[in-house]
Order: C-alpha cells, then sequence, then structure tokens
C-alpha cells in the first residue's frame, strides 16, 4: 500500500501517470477487464482522478459524473501517450458511479459479467462498498481523502 499527497491539480495528475504506467505494465496481459475501486466520501477527488486518467489515455470527450446516469463508456484517442510514453492496453475506459446503487444484482443492468470478461475495458467504479463485487473483486483500489486544501491518495 503506497499513500500520496496532493497539493494541486498538477500532483495528483502525476500521480495518475504513475499509476497508469505500473497498472498497465502489471495488467496489459490480463484475461479479463482491469477492475478499479474508487473509494473515498463525496468530495474527495474521485471523479477528478478519473478524469485526469481519461486525459492521459487520450480520451477526447468531456468526462463527468455519472452519479445519475450510472456508467459512461469512453474511448482513448490513443494506443501510447506520447508526452509520457504510456502505453494504453485497453480499448474503453468505463466510469461507474455506484452511489446510488445497494446491491450487487443492480450492476447485472449494466451487463456487468460483459463488461468485466472484456480484456479491453478499463473499468473505474466509485463507491465499489455500494455493491458488493464478490467474484470481480478490484484488481486495484484506490482510497481518495480530503485534507486541508490537499488531497491523499492510498493505492492498494
Amino acid at each position: 500500500m503506497k499513500s500520496f499527497t496532493s497539493h494541486s491539480l498538477k500532483e495528483t495528475e502525476q500521480i495518475a501517470k504513475n499509476w497508469l504506467v505500473s497498472i498497465s505494465n502489471t495488467y496489459a496481459n490480463n484475461d479479463e477487464a482491469l477492475v478499479v475501486g474508487l473509494s473515498g466520501h463525496l468530495g474527495a477527488g474521485k471523479t477528478a482522478f478519473t478524469k485526469l486518467v481519461s486525459k492521459i489515455i487520450g480520451v477526447k470527450e468531456d468526462v463527468t459524473s455519472p452519479t445519475f446516469v450510472i456508467m459512461k463508456i469512453y474511448e482513448p484517442g490513443q494506443k501510447i501517450n506520447k508526452e509520457s510514453g504510456i502505453e494504453i492496453p485497453w480499448k474503453r475506459l468505463i466510469h461507474i458511479d455506484a452511489y446510488r446503487l445497494e446491491r450487487r444484482e443492480e450492476l447485472e443492468v449494466l451487463e456487468w459479467e460483459k463488461l468485466v470478461s472484456d480484456r479491453n475495458n478499463l473499468i473505474l467504479i466509485e463507491w465499489p462498498e455500494n455493491v458488493s463485487l464478490k467474484e470481480f473483486e478490484p484488481q486495484a483500489h484506490l482510497s481518495f481523502n480530503s485534507l486541508d486544501g490537499s488531497y491523499k491518495v492510498t493505492i492498494k
């Protein structure tokens, strides 16, 4: 487990870049999607982190919180980030916000098993603790805590 404190969006972007390098190397040859849990209270930085990840992997669309629609799917615009040299092994970034969900079964409407079985998906799920994932436990987990003007990101 590693913890980082960020005092700015620029510092958080560097944390996101370093994390992406690590997970893309570790999980590039996965047989299934990479599922990443993002935990933390409201306003702790989960969606901001997702926006930075999407920017780094080349998503051109404006990434917003999927709180009311539950899930949004984005396509990275590149295979390698020219600035950082990060190889992007995923064809889709799937951003799920489980804040309004109460049970794992509610993910079935999103075709959860199909999403998880596709190795081309990077799935970032906010509030994973609201939906017990059991057999599809996140392979990576990030916890966010807002401090006085800064954020603490813990990577498990």
